[in-house]
């Protein structure tokens, strides 16, 4: 190869280096300028997340809807050890399916467990990760996962992990 041949490769490649640095500066101060109050949205995702679980516990199906992302990619499960179970629904159609059927099956309200206010939650542009601890007075401690996306302004719920402990006892 001879030094000319040698020498356009290298620069070329220097100028590609530079243009790819360039259009990452750019985005990188994109994101940056944005301002997110954290506070707000954290109050936010914790009102959505206590009006989804009061509307359950009370069988409001449509209440209990409106807080939810309605994509087919969702997810919802319940880890149950104290009674050995597991459930797994995959998408708002086998979601919405699934909690309307068991509010059909069990329209009496139960007691709305105490609800919560100490959250932990991870914000990612319009998406937010959330764990939390729950005591319900039928089941016990539950231990809440939450996949959060902002849709129209409005934090919903975008996947559901619930595990649940059950009721200490003094057997051990």
């Amino acid at each position: 190869m001879s030094i000319k041949k040698i020498s356009f490769f290298v620069l070329t490649i220097l100028l590609l280096s530079i243009s790819c640095a360039e259009v990452k500066k750019e985005e990188t101060s994109i994101i940056a300028d944005e301002k997110v109050d954290f506070e707000l949205e954290k109050a936010a995702i914790l009102e959505t997340l206590n009006n989804e679980t009061k509307a359950a516990f009370r069988r409001d199906y449509e209440g209990w809807k409106d807080h939810w992302i309605h994509d087919p990619s969702i997810t919802k499960t319940y880890i149950d050890f104290v009674e050995n179970t597991f459930s797994e629904s995959v998408g708002w159609e086998e979601i919405s399916l699934f909690v309307k059927t068991f509010i059909e099956e069990h329209p009496e309200p139960e007691p709305i467990p105490k609800l919560v206010d100490n959250i932990d939650v991870r914000l990612y542009k319009n998406g937010a990760w959330v764990i939390y601890e729950q005591h319900d007075a039928l089941r016990g401690l539950k231990r809440e996962t939450r996949l959060m996306e902002k849709e129209n302004g409005q934090w919903k719920i975008a996947g559901m992990q619930t595990t649940i402990y059950g009721f200490e006892t003094d057997e051990n």
